[in-house]
């Protein structure tokens, strides 16, 4: 799936913290991906489709340094991610065994990946942030992936972070996290999201005008048809 440059542009305007809120009120709770902290403060909020990539607890016939050169290897899935895609990847948590390094991440940029996002961690920190990608994950530590996962494959449901990915779900990133946008509720998201951007915009200007809070946040009756007014 690819996202039009209307729907990329309308999501770049909603925060994480607001979409999962809108989610929350369609009974969503878990869509934050627990883990991925943006790696470089100050980067732009980023959309992609998910391109989903799965590891399992490393097994030592199978976490060799040989299976980097196997059909079914990070290098083959990088190959495979499509432009404009933020790539997902089920680390388990696991933070002692760096999932990509420079290489890896200078040819996701070259293929035009929006951004990576995981559970887990990279390597080679100062070759991965010379790369310019954009990164989410829970920090960074020199060990390879083998000493502690195993790659599995790419392209089906995931768990990341806590949170249950499927390709194709939308991924928004920014400096609260990335969360997950499931297909079915991206046409909701972006309905509501914007507007609950306005609403809290002009929340935050009447406190900033010396506003109470009772009443305010959340809107009562009266200060709902404050609102509406202001936006005629």
């Amino acid at each position: 799936m690819s996202l039009s440059p209307e729907v990329v542009a309308t999501l770049s305007k909603i925060s994480t913290a607001t979409i999962t809120t809108v989610l929350l009120k369609k009974g969503l709770r878990n869509v934050w991906m627990r883990g991925a902290k943006p790696l470089r403060p100050g980067m732009p909020r980023l959309v992609g489709p998910a391109f989903t990539l799965r590891f399992v607890p490393a097994r030592e016939d199978l976490a060799t340094p040989e299976s980097w050169s196997s059909p079914i290897s990070t290098r083959t899935a990088i190959e495979a991610m499509p432009e404009g895609c933020i790539a997902v990847v089920d680390a388990m948590g696991i933070t002692d065994a760096g999932i990509f390094g420079d290489i890896l991440c200078a040819r996701m940029q070259k293929r035009g990946v929006a951004a990576l996002v995981s559970d887990g961690v990279v390597r080679d920190i100062e070759g991965v942030l010379g790369t310019n990608l954009p990164v989410w994950c829970d920090g960074f530590a020199a060990p390879a992936s083998v000493t502690g996962l195993t790659f599995v494959g790419w392209g089906e449901p995931i768990g990341c972070g806590g949170v249950a990915v499927f390709p194709d779900d939308v991924i928004v990133a920014d400096q609260d996290g990335a969360v997950v946008i499931p297909k079915a509720f991206l046409e909701h998201v972006l309905a509501e999201g914007e507007e609950q951007e306005r609403m809290e915009a002009w929340i935050v200007n009447e406190v900033n005008n010396g506003a109470t809070l009772p009443g305010l946040y959340p809107m009562n009756a009266e200060t709902k048809a404050r609102y509406a007014a202001s936006k005629k």
